[in-house]
């Protein structure tokens, strides 16, 4: 009797130690980098709170992480053609230049050029670009995504009163995908 138990309980310890070592199913590729921008500021104040929205604390909290991370250097921040920029170069993409000329509506109607400087805000920070990889396990449908990157996206109108998203700079989370940049 002793002989069967010990015998049942090796074989069951085993099985146990072997479905553990077993790799996990490491699914198919949906997409190796995709690319998407998600709003934390809701458009529309009509949507429940939790749509398109962060809370206002971890808002201002991812915002700040990300932000005084680049410009500290605790981040490797990155332009939009993925060269690296310095913590200095952060700073000065945080300060919005912009020139263009105005001409007098009175006599001699002369034109004059003009320099308005906007610094960007945490409250300009409106949306995140994410740069992803997705993986999905055919057996289930859960799907395992990877951030790659992200970017802070601000809010900008241009001198022109035209409203555009300007992705400031990324910060790539990935090592083995900065590896990549670099081919």
């Amino acid at each position: 009797m002793n002989r069967l138990l010990i015998t049942t309980g090796l074989l069951t310890w085993f099985l146990i130690m072997l479905a553990g070592c077993q790799q996990k199913n490491a699914g198919d590729v949906i997409a190796n980098k995709i690319q998407y921008d998600v709003s934390i500021v809701s458009p529309d104040p009509d949507y429940d709170w939790w749509i398109q929205n962060l809370p206002g604390p971890q808002r201002e909290k991812l915002v700040d992480m990300i932000i005084d991370g680049a410009k500290s250097g605790k981040f490797q921040a990155y332009d939009y053609f993925n060269q690296p920029i310095s913590p200095q170069e952060v700073a000065s993409i945080l300060s919005d230049t912009t020139f263009f000329s105005v001409v007098d509506e009175n006599p001699p109607y002369e034109e004059n050029d003009t320099m308005v400087v906007y610094n960007i805000k945490r409250a300009d920070v409106m949306r995140i670009r994410f740069l992803e990889e997705w993986i999905i396990d055919p057996n289930t449908l859960e799907i395992e995504k990877k951030v790659l990157g992200i970017a802070p996206i601000a809010r900008r109108i241009d001198a022109m009163g035209i409203e555009r998203w300007q992705p400031l700079f990324w910060i790539y989370t990935d090592k083995d995908y900065v590896k990549t940049l670099k081919k």
